[in-house]
C-alpha cells in the first residue's frame, strides 16, 4: 500500500523521508469512534504485529500506508523492491489463521486491551514460506531466527490493505515518532544513526562518537542512538531492561552531539536485508548516515556454528543501496581496548604491538551473574547496576 501523502515537516532542512513525504495515518481523536464503528471483525495483534502497526501509522515505514498487498510482498521477497520501485528490505504483512476474514472486511486491530488501528482488508493469500525464507533470509533452515519465526509463529494467511491509526501502543519505553525526532535535529547537518539491540558498553560508545569524525560526516553532525526495543532473539536481554540501561546512560553521558530515541521494531536478524530495512527507517527519522557493522544483524547456526551471512555481506549490500536512499554508510570501526592507549583500532594495536584486553559476552554474563567486578573499560558502571538489579 503506497500512495502520496502531503504531511508538511516542521524541520524541512532535514533529509526528506522515503517517497518524499512523511506518512501519518493517525485518525483525529474526534473521528476515532466513527472509524472504529466501521469494523465488522476484530483481530488481536502479536508483539511483532503491534510494532509493524506503530511504524506504519507514524511513518517509520514511509512511503507505505498499510500492510503490503501480495504483489508488493512478492516483489519485496524476490527483489527487495515494491511494485512502485521503492527499495524495501523485508515484507510488512499482517498474519492470521482466521478463515472467516475476507477481502472487503474492515478489521479492528487490538493489542493488550488497546484499539490500535482499523485495517481495510484488500488482499488475503496463503504465502509460500519456503520461498519467503530463501528470498529474505537466504536460507530455509529453522535455526535462523526469522525462518523459525515465519514457520512457527506467523500464521497461515497474510492480509494486506490500508490502515487508520486510533492509538499507539502503550510501552515501557516511550518511542518518539519520526516527526518528533526530526524537530530535535540540527537543520542542514548530517545525522548519523546508531542501531543496536543490546545494552551499550564502552566500545559501542567509542564507536558511535568516533563516527562523528568520519571523513564523509560534517563537522557539526550529531549521532542518533536509536536502539530497537521490540521482540528480538530469545537469548537477548528483554526490551524493558535494555530501555533502563539506555536511560541511565543517557542521563550519565552529557554530550550535546548525541540524541536518544527508541524504535518499536521487531528484529529479524536478516543480515543484508535487515541493514536495508534499518537504513530506510532511519532516513524516515531524519538520518543521513548509518553506522553498519561488519556482521550487522547476523546470526549463527547452533549446530554448525557457521554464520548465515558472510562477514561484510551486510556492509556491502548497504553501501550499494545507500546512493538510491540518498544516504551514506559509516563502516563500523573494529575497536579494541589496549593497556597502553585505551580504545584504538585493531589495525593500530597490531601495528604498534599493543597489549589488547578482551572480555567475551559469555564471560561478561558469567561475571554479571556471579557478582564479580566488571572492568570499567568494558562496561559503564550505571549499565552494570541496571543489569544486576533486574
Amino acid at each position: 500500500m503506497i500512495t502520496k501523502q502531503n504531511t508538511p515537516l516542521k524541520n524541512s532542512a532535514v533529509i526528506e523521508p522515503c517517497g518524499g513525504t512523511l506518512v501519518n495515518l493517525m485518525v483525529p481523536n474526534e473521528n476515532c469512534s466513527e472509524i472504529e464503528n466501521l469494523a465488522n471483525k476484530t483481530l488481536e495483534c502479536s508483539d511483532r504485529n503491534a510494532c509493524d502497526v506503530e511504524l506504519l501509522v507514524i511513518g517509520g515505514f514511509s512511503p507505505l500506508r498499510g500492510f503490503m498487498l501480495q504483489s508488493d510482498y512478492d516483489s519485496v521477497v524476490s527483489q527487495f523492491r515494491t511494485t512502485s520501485g521503492y527499495l524495501f528490505g523485508l515484507p510488512i504483512v499482517f498474519d492470521t489463521d482466521r478463515e472467516d476474514i475476507s477481502i472487503g472486511d474492515t478489521v479492528l486491530l487490538n493489542y493488550k486491551g488497546q484499539k490500535l488501528a482499523v485495517l481495510q482488508v484488500e488482499d488475503k493469500w496463503e504465502p509460500d514460506k519456503v520461498v519467503e525464507a530463501k528470498g529474505c533470509y537466504g536460507t530455509t533452515s529453522i535455526e535462523h531466527p526469522a525462518v523459525r519465526m515465519i514457520t512457527t509463529e506467523r500464521k497461515r494467511f497474510y492480509l494486506g490493505g490500508s490502515i487508520k491509526g486510533l492509538e499507539l501502543p502503550k510501552r515501557v519505553f516511550p518511542c518518539k515518532t519520526p516527526e518528533e525526532v526530526r524537530t530535535e535535529l540540527p537543520p542542514g547537518e548530517d545525522v548519523v544513526a546508531f542501531q543496536c539491540r543490546n545494552p551499550i558498553h564502552r566500545a559501542h560508545y567509542e564507536l558511535f562518537t568516533r563516527a562523528l569524525n568520519a571523513n564523509n560526516v560534517s563537522k557539526k553532525a550529531v549521532v542518533l542512538v536509536h536502539p530497537t526495543c521490540g521482540p528480538t532473539q530469545q537469548d537477548d536481554i528483554p526490551g524493558n531492561v535494555r530501555f533502563q540501561t539506555y536511560e541511565r546512560l543517557a542521563a550519565e553521558v552529557d554530550n550535546p552531539r548525541i540524541r536518544w530515541a527508541y524504535l518499536p521494531y521487531a528484529m529479524h536478524m536478516a543480515g543484508p536485508r535487515e541493514a536495508l530495512q534499518h537504513m530506510i527507517i532511519r532516513r524516515n527519522y531524519g538520518c543521513t548516515h548509518f553506522i553498519i557493522g561488519r556482521d550487522m544483524a547476523g546470526c549463527k547456526s547452533n549446530l554448525s556454528g557457521e554464520d548465515f551471512y558472510s562477514p561484510y555481506e551486510a556492509q556491502d549490500f548497504a553501501r550499494e543501496c545507500a546512493p538510491e536512499l540518498l544516504m551514506e554508510t559509516v563502516p563500523s570501526l573494529n575497536l579494541v581496548y589496549t593497556e597502553e592507549e585505551g580504545y584504538v583500532t585493531a589495525e593500530h594495536a597490531e601495528a604498534r604491538g599493543l597489549h589488547v584486553k578482551k572480555l567475551s559476552g559469555t564471560q561478561f554474563r558469567k561475571m554479571l551473574r556471579s557478582g564479580e567486578e566488571i572492568p570499567e573499560w568494558f562496561a559503564f558502571r550505571s549499565v552494570v547496576e541496571v543489569l544486576r538489579s533486574t
